[in-house]
């Protein structure tokens, strides 16, 4: 084997052992962060065989949260946030506090210092973006009240672990500098202030310049990056204004590689161009999120789990027991009913990547023990594999508690968004992907009488649906709950609008297996396809590229010099 390969080894081999156990975790019907975590358990340090360079992970996970940070970007809606504002704002931070408080008793428990114990609190109170969306889609809540609650609450958490992010690097300065604060030293005291003020006062010239210049440079970049008509300048102009900016903003105002990728991210989510930006960034963005992952599960001393089981299980409770039971009371004091309270603390009841992130600096910072990482590593895994169980104990409960709350004079739950139109009787078609194909496609048939059902797993584009009188549903349509809900039963036909053959081959063999007489047509864009689609039960495949082929074809000999025969004929031999 050549010599120097450690990037490739440490690429090729964390993808496929990443593959292989996110395979089993999702077959587990367990989130597939717990198989990329064990991935990196494998080929780390801490168990026999392979090892990977440690150094190389750590610069791949950089790049990994610079992706996750510009993906949280992309999906930061203020307008989202605003909504949902007097509930999600104090409560976030309350349960943060709740959350920290608990940590650092914990850790005071242990002998550990007040900055050790605030920083390993902090890590326990913040929930994973990853786990949360995926779960609420699972769930069909994120389009409900609910969801819109959680996710505002997960917003002001991203939003406090980035300013925790750019302030700890300060605060461990000082810590350096003049020790720990404490109220009879006060040079300590102004030393901090300093620090913290400088910082601020980059942070703030940084989000200025962002707001001023990057506001209106960055959309307009990307716009005439798009007016070339190249897809790879496209993805390219995304990628490098992600990193470009987060390694300009470490540069000059010494901010850290995540704020910068999160502004990025934010301000191409003002752009109209944003859904593209996240579609064409997004298998880049995975590919690394999961090699962050791997590299988190390599700094992982599995050992811990046998050595200190009752501190793991102390670990375990604040994340699943102190952050939910701060998170219903919250939710209960502001008025809400018991069944949001309770899926807003199931929501949170897990931990992940900022976690990891903000574990992971203060370990490198020296203001957390390497034990306090691999509490924390140990406390996000359990959590992630308890939280399905959880949500299903919730899912059971939640009938028989708006039941009570209705029969004792309760607050009723807040009224769910509406459904859009109604499905009008059976023989309807579905429509699977209301993007570029089906937007066209549906009106059509509607025009003509057809009744229809869409899915798409946009929430814009089923707005876009319901505002055109057609009735759709948000959702994977390979999902058993969101498949049932389109009752294909009854239905007539079936059209699968979206370009990834892969998934439509295995959303066409649920049709199929749901309506064995079904008529269904499917979208490719190659013979391979076509025969894919064709082996999993499609009626037909319709290949874009030789429709149009064949629809130029018929313009061009319905044209006035072929129409008339007029065209000489060519000259020569």
């Amino acid at each position: 084997m050549p010599h120097d390969t450690d990037l490739i080894d440490i690429i090729a081999v964390g993808l496929f052992l990443a593959f292989i156990f996110g395979t089993i975790a999702n077959k587990l019907r367990l989130s597939p962060l717990i198989g990329y975590l064990l991935a990196g358990v494998v080929c780390g340090p801490f168990t026999p065989g392979f090892v990977a360079d440690a150094e190389l992970a750590n610069q791949l996970s950089e790049i990994g949260v610079m992706l996750l940070m510009f993906g949280v970007g992309l999906h930061f809606s203020l307008d989202d946030l605003l909504e949902v504002r007097n509930i999600a704002i104090p409560g976030a931070i309350a349960q943060i506090a709740v959350a920290t408080g608990l940590g650092w008793l914990l850790a005071w428990g242990l002998g550990w210092t007040v900055m050790q114990g605030v920083v390993f609190g902090l890590a326990l109170s913040v929930a994973s973006t990853v786990v949360l969306l995926r779960t609420m889609e699972q769930h069909r809540l994120l389009d409900t009240a609910r969801g819109r609650i959680a996710v505002g609450w997960l917003i002001v958490e991203d939003l406090v672990m980035v300013l925790a992010l750019v302030l700890l690097p300060a605060l461990a300065g000082m810590a350096e500098a003049g020790g720990e604060p404490s109220g009879s030293d006060k040079g300590a005291i102004e030393a901090m202030l300093v620090t913290v003020g400088v910082t601020l006062v980059k942070v703030g010239a940084f989000v200025a310049v962002m707001l001023l210049v990057g506001r209106r440079l960055i959309p307009w970049a990307l716009e005439m990056v798009a007016g070339t008509g190249s897809r790879e300048l496209f993805t390219l102009a995304v990628l490098g204004i992600a990193l470009g900016v987060a390694f300009g903003s470490a540069l000059l105002f010494g901010v850290s590689f995540a704020l910068g990728a999160f502004f990025a991210g934010m301000l191409l989510n003002e752009s109209e161009l944003s859904h593209k930006a996240a579609n064409d960034s997004l298998p880049l963005r995975d590919a690394f999120a999961v090699l962050f992952f791997v590299s988190v599960g390599m700094l992982f001393d599995w050992r811990i789990l046998i050595e200190q089981p009752l501190l793991v299980l102390g670990t375990l409770a604040i994340i699943v027991g102190g952050k939910s039971l701060a998170a219903f009371a919250i939710v209960r004091a502001f008025g809400h009913p018991s069944s949001t309270a309770l899926t807003i603390s199931a929501s949170l009841a897990q931990i992940g990547e900022f976690s990891f992130i903000l574990a992971g600096l203060g370990v490198s910072l020296e203001i957390l023990p390497a034990s306090g990482r691999d509490l924390v590593l140990a406390g996000a895994l359990l959590s992630i594999v308890v939280n399905p169980l959880l949500f299903a104990w919730v899912e059971r409960r939640q009938a028989r508690i708006e039941a009570a709350e209705s029969a004792a004079g309760a607050p009723t739950p807040e009224p769910e968004p509406a459904p859009g139109p109604p499905l009008d009787g059976p023989d309807h078609a579905i429509v699977v992907g209301y993007g570029r194909v089906g937007s066209q496609l549906a009106p059509l048939l509607k025009s003509r009488g057809v009744p229809l059902l869409v899915i798409d797993d946009n929430p814009e584009l089923v707005e876009r649906a319901h505002a055109a009188g057609i009735p759709a549903i948000r959702g994977n349509a390979a999902s058993e709950r969101v498949m049932a809900e389109a009752r294909p039963a009854e239905a007539a036909m079936a059209i699968i609008a979206i370009p990834r053959a892969f998934e439509a081959g295995e959303i066409i063999a649920r049709l199929r297996e749901a309506n064995p007489g079904l008529t269904i047509f499917a979208r490719a864009h190659s013979d391979a396809e076509v025969r894919h689609l064709l082996e999993h039960g499609a009626d037909g495949a319709v290949m874009a590229e030789r429709e149009l082929a064949y629809s130029m074809a018929e313009m061009i000999m319905a044209s006035p010099p072929y129409r008339t025969g007029s065209l000489a004929p060519a000259s020569g031999g």
